[in-house]
């Protein structure tokens, strides 16, 4: 008997909490053995209290077999989330009592809802002080469509409600779906690489069954090997003889590729042909990219190292080595999104001790040239200077929720947005959501991770949040904006911007440039050219120096030779010398 289930939320809506009161109550993890966040393995998600890598385990209760699957609740690892919930028959839909229904969890709940999956909905948090249960209840109850006794109410933190809940998974969850009998089929879910063993997969038997040593293959892109080890999550790995049919578990490759077993991938017996795949697969395609560089030209092998090993475990960055003069060697970064991006940042810095300097992030743009060819760019240096028949980039659709108390100062803030990116900001329509209201609006990738969500948190002190979904590209108005330091061109401080937006955007980085460069024995121009033509300009004054100081008295016609000498030296160097730009300068720069 088997129950296969995960649990759904919002970041910090308390799900590692109640995923530690399961191991507690089904004796998974001996009291002595436990500490907060149990499955939350990264340093870093138990310090930001959110779940980056998923992690399954499999618990024992009444006789049951319970095998839940811990998922990411950001919307940057949606993927991730809807190949887990594949996976199960049952979702627990968790909901914070003081914020209650946020958008990711509303995101989350149609997407279990899609593929057919059992909602149990619940309300964590029950003992905080001055929050509404009742009135969560009526909400929650309401938007899964149940009556209110249906929905539990639980303090993950004291374990109150706990035992009701694992209860409920035993009762209403079904029984795996699949074929005990016949040809084996998994679903791989997730993967991680293991020193001695190669790539391992975490894995639904969907149908079948797998044994130790026999030979496998996966769909996508037919690559064969032999199961060199198999077992289960307690939540440590534990071999088994054999994995079957609704069992989740784990499956060692022995590649030494994590990319030839990606996620949503199905595996099959090696000899059977003409098996249909599990739906749903999809290759990771990054969305936000960024330059990374060590900033001590020394540590770029040591980089370079950590790098590989952080892919070993992460197939979802892309990686694409990139040298500019003043930044050095460095590789250009694919990422599922911001967050994805300030993880990896976070994990080279706290894990392998590397300092960044890292690059604006930017999103995929699509090029068609006046011969018909079509492009994709990811970088403002990669713009070409030819005549373009059409720019197009990505395009997203954003669902905000906001209590009701501070609706109209987050419209007021998408109102300005608007205001500022015409023709690019469509809002769609507002509803309303028990008490929260729902904003649908779709706007360019680019404008989101440009720090829109810290402003609209800072908008809606605290109490909004948001999710998106991907959507086609459209065309848009752009051009190339080239910054000149001493009349050379820095390709690193190029950019992509707005054609209705490129004065403004110009006169902030000369600006900006003036403000953070240090001066120079000579006199520096710094200019903003979009097509060759110069838009703004700033000059940075010549540092001084007292040449007339080792005088003592004399015919003031002394100190003007020495004066006009300095002038023409000045003059000269302004044509010939070069312009150090130190590494805090870029750091500054990307920083505003």
């Amino acid at each position: 008997m088997i129950r296969n289930f995960s649990i759904i939320s919002h970041v910090d809506a308390g799900k590692s909490t109640l995923a530690d009161r399961f191991l507690e109550l089904t004796g998974t993890i001996p009291i002595g053995k436990m500490r907060p966040q149990y499955l939350d393995r990264l340093s870093l998600e138990r310090e930001r209290g959110i779940t980056i890598k998923l992690q399954p385990v499999r618990m024992t209760y009444q006789g049951y077999i319970l095998n839940l699957i811990d998922t990411p609740g950001h919307v940057d690892f949606s993927y991730e989330v809807s190949r887990s919930l594949a996976a199960t028959e049952g979702a627990l839909l968790l909901v914070d009592a003081r914020n209650g229904l946020e958008a990711q969890t509303v995101a989350n709940f149609y997407l279990a809802q899609s593929l057919g999956l059992k909602i149990i909905p619940i309300v964590n948090k029950i003992d905080l002080p001055d929050v509404d249960v009742n009135l969560r209840k009526k909400e929650l109850a309401d938007f899964v469509g149940v009556n209110e006794e249906e929905v539990l109410c639980v303090s993950a933190k004291s374990g109150k409600g706990v035992k009701e809940v694992l209860e409920a998974i035993v009762k209403k969850i079904p029984e795996p779906a699949g074929k005990k009998e016949g040809p084996f089929r998994a679903l791989v879910f997730d993967s991680f690489f293991d020193e001695y063993k190669g790539v391992i997969v975490y894995i639904r038997v969907v149908d079948g069954e797998i044994k130790k040593g026999e030979k496998i293959k996966f769909f996508s892109n037919n690559v064969k090997t032999e199961v060199k080890d198999l077992g289960i999550f307690t939540p440590e790995l534990e071999s088994k003889e054999m994995l079957s049919q609704g069992e989740i578990g784990y499956l060692a490759t022995g590649f030494k590729e994590i990319k030839l077993a990606r996620i949503g991938e199905t595996v099959l017996k090696s000899y059977e042909e003409q098996i249909e795949p599990l739906p749903g697969f999809k290759p990771p395609q990054p969305m936000v990219f960024a330059g990374f560089y060590p900033r001590s030209a020394d540590d770029f092998e040591k980089f370079k190292k950590a790098l590989e090993k952080i892919e070993l475990n992460d197939p979802s960055i892309e990686a694409k080595g990139e040298q500019l003069k003043s930044l050095g060697l460095g590789f250009r970064l694919g990422f599922l999104g911001p967050l994805h991006l300030e993880i990896i940042s976070e994990r080279l810095k706290r894990e392998y001790q590397i300092d960044q300097v890292i690059t604006p992030p930017t999103t995929e743009f699509r090029l068609t040239e006046e011969t018909g060819r079509v492009i994709n760019i990811h970088s403002a240096f990669e713009f070409p200077d030819g005549k373009l028949k059409k720019i197009e980039e990505r395009f997203a659709e954003i669902k905000v929720m906001v209590v009701k108390e501070h609706l109209g100062e987050v419209m007021k803030f998408l109102e300005d947005f608007s205001r500022e990116n015409p023709k690019r900001f469509n809002f769609k329509k507002m509803d309303y959501l028990g008490s929260s209201c729902f904003i649908e609006f779709r706007m360019p990738l680019s404008l989101l991770i440009q720090n829109f969500y810290d402003k609209l948190k800072s908008a809606s002190h605290g109490f909004a949040s948001y999710s998106y979904e991907l959507k086609d590209y459209e065309e848009v108005e752009v051009s190339r904006m080239d910054i000149l330091i001493a009349d050379k061109k820095i390709e690193q401080f190029s950019n992509l911007v707005y054609q209705d937006k490129e004065y403004p955007v110009a006169r902030k980085m000369v600006e900006k440039l003036k403000e953070i460069l240090p001066p120079q024995l000579f006199e520096v121009k710094l200019q903003a050219a979009i097509g060759g033509k110069i838009i703004a300009s700033e000059r940075i004054s010549a540092r001084r120096k007292d040449v007339t100081a080792p005088l003592y008295g004399g015919d003031v016609s002394r100190k003007k030779k020495l004066l006009a000498r300095q002038k023409r030296g000045k003059k000269e160097m302004a044509g010939k010398g070069e312009v150090h730009i130190p590494m805090e300068v870029y750091r500054e720069l990307y920083k505003s």
